[in-house]
């Protein structure tokens, strides 16, 4: 019998400790993703035996109208909380990476905290804050007299959504603050140096030099949220106290499949909900990176 060589032991104990990571993640992440597609074809409640129905669950989303619904309530929910939470990131990250502001640690520190709170938490906060007559908001509005108090925060189907996005711009810009300086920072200082000698003004070292080099953290942010937005959960369904408000207008597509499978027993359907919903997030995510990678090739 061969004998292993000192090389082959040290290469056979690389794969020994890096076994635990392999079998975890087929067990409980890629078995999961295969039964999901498995089960998406059939009908299943949870409890008696799964039934092969072929494609009639993907023929039943196609013509549920619902489902179409919440993709749009999730992508106007991710859309405006995405776009300022970018814009107040740079602004921020302007100001602290160029700027000279006392306390500039413990501001970065405060920003950041909100993304250190559960969603839940923070949802069922500002449910307890708006939700209701008796609600602080509404009595403070209230005495202060002002016209209309109280006010119905979360029967008015847009300005629940207005609620949402910004529950999760005040989670996220912190986070995305801190990314942004990341990659501000990594730039050379060389370059705003020769800008400054050729007297290009503050807004064109901003848009000449700082965005084009920080590009790539800016594509990382965008796919990352769009992977994170269009499966938003915890803060539309902890923000009422039911599966959404009466307009639906937070009913979100993660909402709908968890109501599918766990309210209605319907795993299957359920099941078809979640492979679209992967799908139409790979789509997103590929069409985004295409876009702003043809950008950035455009620019140089």
């Amino acid at each position: 019998m061969k004998q292993l060589t000192g090389e082959n032991k040290r290469n056979i104990w690389g794969y020994v400790f890096i076994a635990p990571f392999f079998i975890t993640f087929i067990i409980f992440n890629l078995y999961p993703i295969f039964y999901t597609f498995q089960l998406s074809l059939q009908r299943w409640d949870g409890f008696h035996q799964a039934q092969s129905v072929g494609s009639a669950n993907w023929k039943r989303l196609f013509q549920d109208e619902t489902f179409l619904l919440t993709l749009c309530n999730t992508l106007q929910i991710w859309l405006v909380d995405f776009i300022p939470q970018l814009g107040t990131a740079l602004f921020l990250a302007m100001i602290f990476t160029f700027g000279r502001i006392r306390g500039m640690g413990i501001l970065r520190a405060i920003y950041y905290l909100p993304n250190l709170i559960t969603a839940a938490s923070i949802g069922l906060l500002f449910n307890l804050l708006l939700n209701g007559d008796k609600a602080p908001i509404n009595q403070l509005l209230t005495g202060m007299h002002v016209p209309g108090a109280p006010f119905a925060f979360f029967k008015n189907g847009l300005l629940a959504q207005l609620i949402a996005s910004y529950i999760l711009w005040w989670m996220w810009f912190g986070y995305t603050t801190v990314i942004v300086m990341a990659g501000v920072t990594s730039i050379d200082p060389c370059l705003y140096e020769a800008a400054e000698l050729d007297g290009a003004t503050k807004a064109q070292t901003f848009l000449r030099i700082t965005l084009p080099l920080i590009r790539p953290t800016m594509i990382y942010l965008t796919i990352t949220s769009i992977i994170g937005g269009m499966q938003i959960f915890d803060v539309p369904s902890t923000l009422t106290n039911i599966s959404g408000d009466p307009q639906k207008a937070l009913l979100t597509s993660s909402m709908y499949v968890y109501n599918q499978g766990f309210k209605n027993n319907s795993f299957g359907y359920a099941s078809a909900l979640s492979v679209a919903l992967f799908l139409l997030i790979a789509g997103f995510s590929f069409i985004s990176l295409k876009t702003l990678k043809k950008r950035e090739t455009t620019y140089q």
